[in-house]
């Protein structure tokens, strides 16, 4: 069905959320493999993600025993699954030409209004990613 979407109608469908568990388990990769050609996330989404799941706890502990504070574990958490979802995507990204397989993550809403801030996190988000098929 979803790859008919994309052959009849030119549609590409797009997950609108992300968790770890669909990373580590498989299960993104079944999306994508059944049609699923991007991913879009947003603070929102990461905070009912790490609230709502264990999958976090360990990155999230070493992170705050190597002194990051709990923003900078925070975003490390949202990297590390904003990666993975790149890294799965990937296959689509290259087949499509860099038409699709992109991953699109929201910088801190608190900068919404302060487009010099939201420039700032998006360049330090792409230096830490450093992947052509994320938007931010």
């Amino acid at each position: 069905m979803l790859f008919q979407l994309y052959d009849d109608f030119g549609q590409s469908p797009w997950l609108d959320n992300l968790r770890r568990e669909w990373i580590t388990s498989g299960r993104l990769q079944e999306w994508v493999d059944s049609g699923v050609r991007g991913l879009t996330s947003n603070p929102s989404i990461f905070e009912k993600a790490i609230s709502t799941s264990d999958a976090y706890d360990k990155q999230f502990k070493e992170l705050i025993l190597s002194n990051r504070s709990v923003e900078e574990a925070h975003w490390e958490l949202v990297i590390t699954d904003i990666a993975g979802a790149a890294n799965i995507l990937n296959s689509v990204y290259q087949k499509s030409n860099g038409t699709d397989g992109f991953v699109s993550v929201e910088v801190d809403p608190r900068f919404a209004r302060d487009t010099s801030r939201t420039i700032q996190a998006a360049r330090r988000l792409n230096n830490q990613l450093d992947l052509p098929q994320i938007f931010y």
